[in-house]
């Protein structure tokens, strides 16, 4: 029997779970279709277990790297008690997820969704009907087509913080931010990590420089690399994995991490019963309201080719709430920012250099070294630097680089920056504290 109510949302990720709870909370009728484990990626496979992980990984990395402040750390590393501890970390956020709905007045429907007719989805045993419908259904790892892989049991950030211990000798295949934070985070545990990409350098859209500077701090920890040479085959034998390259070398392994882009979760939607369009690689095309070719459906996250980062999809949630309350907004109306969570971290926020350019606008770009901080030569922590991007006539901060310990952190100074329009002159004048890697910001943008 078909059921008409005031909301459906296909997917429980960070925006169309936030969406579908305050809607339920204003008394309208929600109906939430979800296949997997509430939360979506980033509670179950991304951020919350990789940050968990990552906290093990970072503290034996530093006890290491203590020497030279006349700390002779020896450490050991209980790699089941690291992977307990975050599979205890991702289930706890992932119950608190179960606690919200249980108390909701959401209508939970526990399997895969697919569209019906115009706004119309389906799904286990249940047909609903509303006015406005939200796809959030975000992406999964893509299988890249290497002979020989699908036949090979490998892992993908889906599965990797299943097993009880690491394995000794680790291949990773891709060389983006998942790939270089698990890598180094195995690295750092206690694996062997090669990490292997056919691209020319890692992180492409980044800096060179900026890039450069991760990259020697992981090969520091160990890890080794094989750019710019393509996968052409996986073999699996005796718990042995065996890569082979397309110049002539090949590597052997215990284990395999994929790591080599996304694909959006869509096959199994059947949009195009409610007209609803893809692009060529199969996200949900969108306006920059985020609806799509069927009024009334909308697509949030990652699956819309949004940037695929927990705050850009909270935002999208905001987005729509706003638009859905009477007051529209766009999908590009706030400052991007995001971080590599490697160490040290690569932090950005609004424009590059390049991007700027690239859309006309004369720049002056301004870097300072970390080694010229205070606190980074006290702390022996001087890898990196800080860049800044300003327009050159107005003056007007444009985006920021930052590479170095807890960039994340400190880039958000910058990005508010950006947010309410500040300049140069202004982040000059500001007076921080001494000593702190935030002091750097002044320093950066003096003339």
């Amino acid at each position: 029997m078909l059921e008409d109510v005031d909301l459906i949302v296909i997917g429980s990720g960070q925006g169309g779970s936030p969406l579908a709870l305050a809607f339920a909370g204003d008394n309208k009728r929600v109906v939430l279709f979800e296949r997997g484990r509430l939360g979506g990626s980033c509670v179950n496979y991304g951020c919350t277990p990789s940050k968990a992980y990552l906290a093990a990984a970072h503290n034996a990395g530093r006890a290491r790297a203590a020497g030279p402040l006349g700390v002779d750390a020896a450490v050991r590393v209980d790699g089941r008690a690291v992977m307990e501890r975050v599979r205890e970390v991702r289930d706890g956020w992932h119950d608190s997820s179960e606690k919200k709905f249980a108390g909701s007045r959401v209508d939970l429907v526990r399997a895969t969704a697919s569209f019906t007719g115009v706004r119309t989805v389906a799904g286990g045993g249940r047909e609903v009907r509303a006015p406005l419908v939200v796809i959030d259904t975000g992406t999964s790892p893509a299988c890249p087509p290497i002979g020989g892989l699908a036949d090979t049991p490998y892992f993908t950030n889906m599965t990797w913080f299943d097993q009880i211990t690491l394995p000794p000798r680790l291949a990773v295949i891709g060389g983006g931010y998942i790939g270089l934070e698990l890598g180094q985070g195995a690295q750092r545990l206690g694996s062997a990590v090669t990490i292997c990409t056919s691209g020319e350098t890692l992180m492409p859209s980044e800096d060179a420089d900026a890039v450069e500077v991760v990259r020697n701090a992981m090969e520091r920890d160990g890890v080794t690399f094989q750019l710019d040479c393509k996968t052409t085959s996986v073999r699996h034998d005796d718990g042995t994995v065996r890569l082979a390259f397309d110049n002539g070398t090949s590597l052997e392994a215990d284990a395999v991490l994929v790591a080599a882009g996304r694909t959006p979760n869509t096959a199994e939607l059947h949009v195009d019963r409610s007209g609803v369009r893809l692009d060529d690689a199969g996200f949900v095309a969108v306006d920059d309201y985020l609806q799509t070719a069927c009024p009334g459906v909308y697509a949030l996250g990652d699956v819309a080719h949004q940037p695929a980062f927990t705050h850009v999809s909270w935002e999208d949630y905001r987005r729509l709430r706003s638009t859905f309350s009477g007051t529209p907004r766009k999908r590009n109306d706030r400052v991007l920012s995001y971080a590599t969570f490697t160490e040290p971290q690569l932090a950005r926020t609004g424009l590059t250099e390049r991007e700027a350019k690239a859309m006309g606008r004369d720049v002056r770009v301004q870097t300072l070294a970390l080694e010229d901080v205070a606190r980074g030569e006290e702390w022996n922590l001087t890898d990196g630097f800080y860049r800044l991007v300003v327009d050159a006539s107005s003056d007007a901060i444009l985006g920021a680089t930052l590479v170095g310990y807890e960039a994340a952190e400190i880039v958000h100074t910058l990005a508010f920056a950006i947010h309410v329009g500040a300049t140069r002159r202004q982040l000059d004048d500001f007076m921080a504290i001494h000593p702190t890697f935030s002091e750097g910001l002044p320093s950066l943008a003096r003339p």
